[in-house]
């Protein structure tokens, strides 16, 4: 007699991401300079979520960069948000505040979401969850990955002329 083992109703959760990785428990954050990410300082314009994105980033300055961006669907303005990647204790940490469109909040006023830096690489920056990555002197890709719904999207942008 042969035995046959049933998985299909065994629940599996399985998180696949191609271009970002996640923060681990034990994980340590690696040496970085602002420097290393001076390359995506600009003015960057791509589509994504049904719409036109856009995102500006500064140039390294007092030991941070700071960038916004803004989602624009049917000539409406959806949400924007508001970042900074900082110099802390030898490593790059990223921040993002979200807000609508009237500049109402997301996140309660004294929090913001943090993404500490997993790893870098030759024109990558790998941050818990978000990826830099640069394509060419004037494109680039935001790869991210949403918990919500387990799905990683990548931001394709150009330098804005």
């Amino acid at each position: 007699m042969k035995t046959f083992i049933l998985l299909c109703f065994i629940p599996i959760s399985i998180t696949y991401a191609q271009h970002t990785v996640q923060w681990q428990a034990d994980s340590v954050s690696p040496s970085a300079q602002l420097s290393e990410l001076s390359w995506i300082a600009g003015y960057w314009e791509g589509t994504a979520l049904g719409g036109t994105t856009e995102e500006i980033w500064s140039s390294p300055l007092g030991g941070s960069m700071m960038g916004s961006f803004k989602l624009v669907v049917n000539d409406l303005v959806k949400f924007y948000e508001l970042c900074t990647i900082s110099q802390q204790e030898g490593t790059l940490l990223l921040r993002i505040k979200h807000f609508d469109r009237d500049l109402k909040g997301w996140e309660e006023k004294d929090e913001s979401e943090e993404f500490r830096l997993v790893r870098m690489e030759k024109d990558k920056a790998y941050f818990d969850g978000l990826t830099f990555e640069k394509i060419g002197e004037d494109e680039i890709n935001i790869h991210v990955f949403f918990e919500e719904s387990a799905e990683e999207m990548t931001f394709h942008y150009k330098r804005a002329k």
